[in-house]
C-alpha cells in the first residue's frame, strides 16, 4: 500500500499498515489526504478494527464524550467536523471560543464505532492542540484589557501546523490578527506585520528604512517601524516620527533580553517623548517574549498593541480525553469513569 487520497486508499486493517510504504524524499509532516486516510492515528485503533470486525461488532452503536481535566477555551471543532464529514454520526459540541470547566463534556459523538473509532487519536490531537492555543491566546487578550493582541507565533511551530495555530488564535482566542499568511487567510483576515530587523540592518539606518517602507507599501497599509535596531529606542522613535509625520501609525519595540527586553519604563519614556514632540497619534507596539503578566505591565505603561508569539504557540497543554459512555444505548464505561451520558445543556447539535 502506498499513500494516496482518501477515496483511493484509507487504512482499513492492520494488513494495510504492514503494507504501507513511505518515500523519504518528502517533508515529514502529514498531508491532508494522509490524515483523512488514517495514517496519523495510533496503530492500536487499527488493530481494534480487525478484532471488532472478526467479532461482528465493528458497527456497534456507541456514544463517545470528550472532556479535559482543566478549564480552557474550546477550539478545533471545524477540523473535527471536516474529518467526520460523510460519516453516519451525530455530533454535539460547544462552540469554538466557548469557555469550559474541568471535566465538562465539550463534545459528543453518537454513531457506529466503525465510523469514527479509528480516528480517536486524530480527533483528540485536533481538539487538544487548538484548545491549548485558543486558551493561551484568550489569556493574552484578557490581559490586554481591550487593546489589540496580534499572534506572531508561526516561527515557534512546525510550518505544517502554524496556520492552524494562528487561525485558532484569531477565531477562538480573540486575537486581532496574525502574521502567518495562510493562518490569517484561514481566519478571514489580512496578515499583519511590519518589516523585520533584517531589512533594517541591510538598509543600515532606521529612518532610511522607514522612508523606503513608506514608499513601497500601498495606501491603507499601516506604517509600523521597528525602532530597537541601531540606536536608543526613544531617539529612534522621534527620528522616525519626524520623517514620516502623520503617515507613521506606530513604532514597534522588540528589544532583546540581552538589553533588558521591553520594560514598562522604556514604554513610558517613549510615550512621554512622542507626546511631548506632538506625535500623540503614534502608537506603541510591544513584542518579544510577552505573556499575560507582562502585557498587563506594558499596557499600564502605555503600550497600545501587543505581538505575542511563543506564549500562544507553546500554550500550556490541555489534554483531551475521549470515553465510550454508551454501547447499544446502554450506559457503559471503563472503571473510574461514570457510565452513561454526562448531560451538558450547552452542547449544540453540529451539522
Amino acid at each position: 500500500m502506498s499513500t494516496g487520497s482518501r477515496r483511493g486508499a484509507p487504512i482499513d486493517s492492520y494488513e494495510d499498515v504492514k503494507g504501507l510504504t513511505v518515500g523519504r524524499e518528502r517533508l515529514h509532516s502529514a498531508t491532508h489526504e494522509e490524515i483523512l486516510n488514517g495514517l496519523t492515528t495510533d496503530v492500536y485503533f487499527v488493530k481494534a478494527r480487525d478484532v471488532l470486525k472478526r467479532a461482528g461488532r465493528l458497527d456497534t452503536p456507541v456514544t463517545a464524550e470528550f472532556f479535559a481535566r482543566r478549564s480552557g477555551v474550546f477550539a478545533g471543532l471545524e477540523e473535527m467536523m471536516l474529518l467526520l464529514s460523510g460519516r453516519e454520526v451525530e455530533v454535539e459540541a460547544l462552540r469554538e471560543g466557548d469557555d469550559f470547566s474541568p471535566r465538562e463534556v465539550v463534545a459528543r459523538i453518537v454513531g457506529p464505532y466503525g465510523e469514527f473509532g479509528m480516528y480517536e487519536t486524530v480527533l483528540l490531537g485536533m481538539l487538544a492542540s487548538a484548545t491549548s492555543w485558543a486558551t493561551a491566546a484568550k489569556e493574552c487578550v484578557d490581559a490586554a484589557g481591550g487593546k489589540p493582541v496580534l499572534c506572531f507565533g508561526a516561527r515557534h511551530l512546525h510550518p505544517a501546523v502554524a496556520p492552524v495555530m494562528e487561525r485558532t488564535a484569531v477565531l477562538a482566542g480573540g486575537c486581532k490578527g496574525s502574521s502567518c499568511i495562510l493562518g490569517a487567510r484561514l481566519a478571514g483576515t489580512e496578515p499583519t506585520g511590519t518589516v523585520p530587523h533584517a531589512a533594517v540592518l541591510i538598509i543600515g539606518d532606521t529612518v532610511a528604512l522607514a522612508r523606503y517602507y513608506d514608499a513601497v507599501m500601498p495606501e491603507g497599509d499601516s506604517r509600523i517601524v521597528l525602532v530597537d535596531t541601531f540606536k536608543d529606542e526613544a531617539e529612534e522613535s522621534i527620528r522616525v516620527a519626524e520623517a514620516l509625520g502623520d503617515r507613521l501609525s506606530a513604532v514597534r519595540l522588540d528589544t532583546p533580553g540581552e538589553r533588558g527586553g521591553v520594560s514598562p519604563e522604556l514604554v513610558r519614556e517613549i510615550r512621554f517623548r512622542l507626546d511631548l514632540a506632538g506625535y500623540r497619534h503614534v502608537k506603541i507596539v510591544a513584542s518579544g517574549g510577552l505573556n499575560p503578566d507582562r502585557i498587563k505591565e506594558l499596557s499600564a505603561a502605555g503600550a497600545d498593541f501587543f505581538g505575542v508569539g511563543s506564549y500562544i504557540a507553546h500554550g500550556a497543554g490541555i489534554d483531551m480525553t475521549m470515553d465510550i459512555k454508551e454501547i447499544d444505548g446502554l450506559p457503559m464505561a471503563k472503571r473510574g469513569r461514570l457510565p452513561g451520558r454526562i448531560e451538558n445543556h450547552r452542547l449544540l447539535r453540529v451539522e
